[in-house]
Parts: structure tokens; C-alpha cells; sequence
């Protein structure tokens, strides 16, 4: 099974992209964010742990996450691939995930990394609000303190990924479908 990861900032289109490259491919798009808001509507003990960081625009825990993340692999190893939006997003992170992929027999193939400029992020932010029923993208602080958080924990985490695995960085300004085609050419 081949594993790739999509990460990048918030409101950069990583769920858009791994939606459509999980048809291109035909592998399956593993969302840490779908599966705890899913978690969330069964009110299951670990998204209750998980909803007080998320509400608070914080990062969820490292070991709830690679919980999370196990599990989500496990249910998922028939598949011929699978896409990881999201997770890894600190440098705790990043060697949990590959020290329990390797347990596994696994690895991560690459990581596309997408890259948008802040200002264009907040666009982007404030135009998901406006048509999200999503209660976290309510209020405009949690944006910034989404964009902050990424800078300080995951931009880390990116760089320090490629010292371990081929890192491909995207430019994420375009139509879907020129994004799509930049990261399909360099797969």
C-alpha cells in the first residue's frame, strides 16, 4: 500500500486536492479532520478529548492523533493507497507516524506540500465561512489562529520531514484543476 501525505496550511485546498487525486489514483482519502468531526457527531470519548483543542483552534494532542491515525490506517490496508490530509503536523508528529508505519511494514512514498501565500489564505478562510456550517469557522480569530499555529508547529514539522522523505512543494494559486496537474506530474 502506498501512502501519501497532502499537507500545507489551512485554507490551502489540501482536502480539495486529495478528493480529486483519490479518484486519479483510486486510492482512498483518510481526512484527521472528517473523521474527528464524524467522531464528534457520536459523541465517542476521544473526540470529546479532541473537541475542546479543535473549538479552541489548538492542535489536538499527539497521542490522540496518532490513535487516530492508526486506527484509520488499520481499517484501510486493503486499499491500493491512501492519502493522508492533514496529519503529520508537528515534528512529534512526523516521527510517531513513520516509527509506527515502519512497525507496520509501511512507509510514506512522498509528501506534497502546498504552498499559498497568508493574504490569499484569509480569502480563502473568509470565503469558507460564509458558506460553512462548520461551527469552528465562525469566528475570524480562529483563521489567524489557525494560520499561527501552522507557522509555529507544522512549517517545522515540513522542513524537518525532508530529512527523512522527498518533500515536493506545490504552488497552490490556481484553478483546482492546474494544481491538480502540478502535483500529478510529480508523481
Amino acid at each position: 500500500m502506498e501512502i501519501l501525505i497532502i499537507t500545507g496550511p489551512p485554507y490551502s485546498g489540501k482536502g480539495t486536492q486529495c478528493d480529486v487525486l483519490k479518484k486519479e489514483l483510486d486510492y482512498k482519502h483518510l481526512s484527521t479532520g472528517e473523521r474527528i468531526r464524524e467522531e464528534k457527531k457520536q459523541n465517542t470519548p476521544r473526540a470529546e478529548q479532541m473537541r475542546q483543542y479543535e473549538e479552541q483552534g489548538n492542535l489536538v494532542p499527539d497521542s490522540l492523533m496518532l490513535e487516530l491515525i492508526e486506527d484509520l490506517i488499520e481499517e484501510n490496508r486493503q486499499e491500493l493507497g491512501i492519502i493522508l490530509d492533514g496529519y503529520p503536523r508537528t515534528i512529534p508528529q512526523v516521527d510517531a507516524l513513520l516509527d509506527m508505519l515502519s512497525e507496520k511494514g509501511l512507509y510514506v512514498s512522498k509528501v506534497i506540500n502546498i504552498e499559498v501565500p497568508s493574504e490569499e489564505l484569509l480569502k480563502r478562510a473568509q470565503n469558507r465561512a460564509a458558506v460553512s456550517t462548520r461551527k469552528d469557522d465562525e469566528d475570524p480569530e480562529t483563521h489567524f489562529k489557525r494560520i499561527r499555529v501552522f507557522e509555529a508547529e507544522t512549517r517545522p514539522a515540513i522542513e524537518y520531514f525532508k530529512s527523512k522523505i522527498d518533500v515536493i512543494t506545490i504552488d497552490g494559486i490556481g484553478e483546482i484543476g492546474t494544481i491538480t496537474a502540478r502535483i500529478l506530474a510529480t508523481l
